[in-house]
C-alpha cells in the first residue's frame, strides 16, 4: 500500500528537460524500497552524465517528504543502462502532443538516423530529414518535416 503511494507522488515528478513527462513515463524508476521509516528509490539516469539527473532526484526527495515521508535516499543505478524500450506507452504520447516525436523502434534496433522512419509531431507526416544528431538536449535529434517544413525534436532510441 505504501509503495502504491510513492508511485502515485512520483508520477507527479517531471523531468525539467521535459515537464510533460513524469519521472514514471521515463521510466527511470527502477525500485521503490521500503524498510521501516526508510524509503530508497533506485534511479537510472537517461544518459550518465545527464545533467538533469541532480534536479530529478531533489525533486523526488522533496516531493516525498512533502507527503510525509521524511527518511529517503535516493540511489543511481547505472547498470543494466537505461533504454528508451522502459518509456511507457503514455509517456511516448505525451511526447508526441509536446511537439517531440518519440523513439521509433527498439534499442537493439541499431539504426542510423537517417533510415527511420520518424514522424513529424504536427504534421505527421513521414516525410522527415535528420538536421542534426543532436538537439536541444543530447537524447535528442532534430529533424524538419518535408511535408510542413516544421523543425521539431526526436527523442532518440537507445
Amino acid at each position: 500500500m505504501v509503495t502504491k503511494k510513492i508511485l502515485d507522488i512520483l508520477s507527479t515528478v517531471t523531468d525539467p528537460e521535459i515537464p510533460v513527462l513524469s519521472v514514471i513515463d521515463l521510466g527511470i524508476i527502477r525500485d521503490v524500497m521500503v524498510n521501516d521509516d526508510t524509503i530508497t528509490i533506485l534511479v537510472s539516469p537517461t544518459y550518465s552524465g545527464c545533467p538533469a539527473m541532480d534536479m530529478i532526484s531533489m525533486n523526488i526527495k522533496l516531493a516525498l517528504i512533502t507527503a510525509g515521508f521524511h527518511n529517503v535516499q535516493i540511489q543511481k543505478v547505472l547498470s543494466p543502462a537505461w533504454t528508451t524500450d522502459w518509456m511507457t506507452e503514455a509517456g511516448k504520447q505525451k511526447l508526441k502532443g509536446y511537439g517531440i516525436a518519440p523513439p521509433v523502434g527498439k534499442s537493439f534496433d541499431k539504426m542510423y538516423l537517417e533510415e527511420l522512419e520518424v514522424a513529424c509531431p504536427q504534421c505527421h507526416s513521414t516525410n522527415t530529414t535528420v538536421i542534426s544528431e543532436f538537439g536541444s538536449t543530447s537524447c535528442k535529434a532534430l529533424f524538419k518535416c518535408n511535408d510542413c517544413k516544421e523543425p521539431f525534436d526526436y527523442f532518440k532510441c537507445h
